[in-house]
């Protein structure tokens, strides 16, 4: 994975998506690949089928606006796949970034919650910062946890959750989203490399090249103390170049998941004066 096949590979696993039904192409027929072929791609999209042959392999990686709407067009992208692509073809700018920081307001204010599980992560799903009922509700809500390898790899995060499979579709989608074009990024390519290795859902989701923005969604969760609970999640995005983003649980007023969120509480009363905390970098 690098940035030099980034747009191609991102092509290839779209078009391979789209069947030519959808693309008012006839189907039907044997094709020896899945989805439309590159001519047809080419054809739909008003550009000779060999220079998108050197889109796909690589050979050409600044094409217009105009094309790359096009080929959203055709390849049938939302406006975040249309952005995801346009990102891709744009020149590669490297940044170093300093070591993420959670503000100190940040970690006072979640700390101060004490019915309102919420943590920080980066865009990799590294938790930067977690409050004691986070923890409680799961305990890869803590610092130094990588969430994404978590839910993938770790069997009692699985047993967690009652939406596992769409818990992963997201969770992909929402990386390649957030990296963007970053694809050379080590912290990537090593998370990446661990997950395709150990993971076969991961590998296959992974290779669909599915981009979706980050957004609040409810988390169905099983707990082996309190039983099940549906809580909401809203993610917001914290001010800064590090694009940190804070992840709040609520259930509804008066229901039996907020309930049984203040039972939780009660059980980790022992911890909640414990402000919530990031490890240090000797860590």
């Amino acid at each position: 994975m690098d940035r030099t096949h980034a747009l191609g590979d991102f092509l290839r696993a779209r078009r391979a998506l789209v069947r030519p039904e959808d693309a008012g192409l006839p189907g039907g027929g044997l094709r020896r690949v899945p989805g439309l072929r590159r001519e047809e791609v080419a054809l739909l999209a008003g550009i000779s089928a060999d220079y998108y042959l050197r889109l796909e392999q690589g050979r050409d990686r600044n094409p217009s606006a105009q094309v790359l709407q096009a080929l959203a067009r055709v390849l049938r992208l939302d406006d975040a796949g249309t952005a995801h692509l346009l990102g891709l073809a744009q020149p590669s700018r490297p940044v170093a970034r300093p070591p993420e920081t959670v503000p100190a307001g940040i970690l006072q204010l979640i700390g101060g919650w004490p019915r309102h599980p919420a943590y920080v992560q980066n865009r990799f799903t590294d938790v930067l910062a977690a409050n004691p009922l986070a923890t409680a509700l799961s305990p890869n809500y803590a610092p130094g946890v990588n969430l994404l390898r978590a839910v993938f790899l770790d069997p009692a995060e699985r047993a967690l959750r009652r939406d596992w499979e769409e818990l992963t579709e997201e969770g992909v989608a929402v990386l390649r989203t957030h990296v963007g074009p970053d694809v050379d990024d080590p912290r990537l390519q090593h998370l990446v490399g661990e997950l395709s290795v150990r993971s076969e859902r991961f590998r296959r989701l992974w290779g669909r090249h599915d981009v979706r923005p980050h957004r609040g969604r409810v988390s169905r969760l099983r707990h082996p103390q309190v039983g099940d609970l549906d809580l909401h999640s809203d993610k917001l995005v914290l001010d800064g170049e590090d694009a940190l983003i804070l992840v709040v649980f609520h259930a509804e007023p008066g229901g039996r998941s907020a309930e049984l969120l203040d039972i939780l509480g009660s059980l980790s009363a022992p911890h909640e004066d414990r402000p919530a905390h990031q490890p240090t970098r000797e860590q």
